[in-house]
């Protein structure tokens, strides 16, 4: 099956993670056809767009559901260690991450691919920056201390030259 063209912002960082903003019900079960196993969901359930009971409908599919409510606003250093604990308990199974716009959830695999998987740098921040660019507290969040006091950014795209933070 091929990964779905209809989930907001949806990407696949290897053969057996993938990463998107929030789905529907009926995209949440073609996730599970894909043979996921596992969904972490780092938004908060009481966001707008939120399903009214995810994690019912994830185990209603036969998938296991992890939720670390990130507050958008401020991300902490422990929202980081319960997303690799997750990450950790799930070992080489399929996953499915997901928050509402997927900038939380690049964010989080940005620093998890960078200083646990141990993958290259600019190839992981390449994989957020297609997504946007963090700034504030979510600069912070990563580590880019040069944007920290800039706003978040839109996406880095083919004619951006780089110079910028």
């Amino acid at each position: 099956m091929a990964d779905p063209s209809d989930i907001k912002n949806w990407r696949r960082l290897d053969g057996r993670i993938t990463t998107s903003g929030q789905p529907t019900e009926a995209q949440l079960e073609a996730i599970q056809k894909l043979g996921v196993s596992h969904v972490i969901n780092l938004a908060l359930h009481t966001h707008p767009e939120a399903l009214p009971d995810e994690a019912l409908s994830v185990t209603k599919l036969g998938m296991t559901y992890t939720h670390i409510p990130v507050a958008f606003d401020q991300p902490t250093q422990g929202d980081f260690e319960r997303f690799c604990a997750a990450m950790a308990e799930i070992g080489g199974s399929s996953v499915h991450v997901h928050c509402i716009i997927n900038a939380r959830v690049s964010a989080f695999f940005y620093r998890y691919r960078r200083d646990v998987m141990g993958l290259d740098e600019a190839e992981v921040r390449a994989a957020m920056e297609s997504l946007w660019r963090p700034g504030g507290v979510w600069a912070e969040f990563i580590g880019d201390t040069a944007a920290i006091e800039l706003p978040h950014r839109p996406p880095r795209d083919a004619s951006d030259d780089g110079a910028s933070a």
